[in-house]
């Protein structure tokens, strides 16, 4: 059986080798790039993000990806800042974001923990039956650092909480996207990573 071709979409924010080495472990075929053509020509789409959002949608509009994030077919994983830019905007950014799927994204409030919300956390459940959760449950561990959260929405599949309820795992279609490191998350990760490809 074929394997599905990966593409992880190349940026200036983007958290490529761990990613990288994450597909590796996991034995899936893969090739980092921004080239249009080669994107259309992948049977599933990983967009990755670390750091700031406003310098990540900033490099998506300099290379012109938004177009074609926005109206792809194809599967697509955001993951932690990939997966914040899928919603309409962010207090992080003046500029909009993909505006795949309805909310904005706050920063938590350093008065009630410590910001940002970084290490180890469990989800809960909210579509038990969506095939990214194959394999986890409530006893599944993720790996987050992030001081924006996403508002638990109707896309939401699975949530987390750190001082408040917020989205960590969202689906609209073909869109989803994790708040998390799956890359970091060890073998929960991984099995996320497999039930994304598994998708494909």
């Amino acid at each position: 059986m074929k394997k599905p071709k990966l593409a992880i979409i190349e940026y200036k924010a983007g958290n490529l080798a761990s990613v990288s080495n994450a597909l590796k472990r996991i034995d899936a075929y893969f090739e980092i790039t921004h080239d249009l053509n080669k994107l259309e020509a992948a049977d599933g789409i990983i967009f990755p993000g670390v750091g700031h959002a406003q310098a990540a949608m900033e490099s998506v509009l300099e290379l012109n990806l938004q177009e074609f994030l926005k109206s792809t077919r194809k599967p697509v994983l955001g993951i932690c800042v990939g997966m914040q830019l899928l919603f309409d905007s962010t207090e992080e950014s003046e500029i909009p974001s993909l505006e795949l799927i309805s909310g904005r994204l706050k920063k938590f409030d350093s008065s009630l923990d410590k910001v940002p919300h970084m290490g180890w956390n469990k989800i809960q459940i909210k579509q038990e039956s969506h095939p990214l959760l194959l394999g986890l449950n409530e006893s599944s561990w993720f790996y987050y650092v992030h001081s924006y959260y996403a508002p638990v929405v109707p896309e939401t599949i699975a949530s987390c909480e750190y001082i408040t309820p917020f989205s960590a795992i969202t689906a609209k279609e073909n869109v989803m996207g994790c708040q998390f490191h799956p890359e970091k998350s060890a073998k929960d990760g991984e099995q996320f990573l497999r039930n994304f490809i598994g998708l494909i």
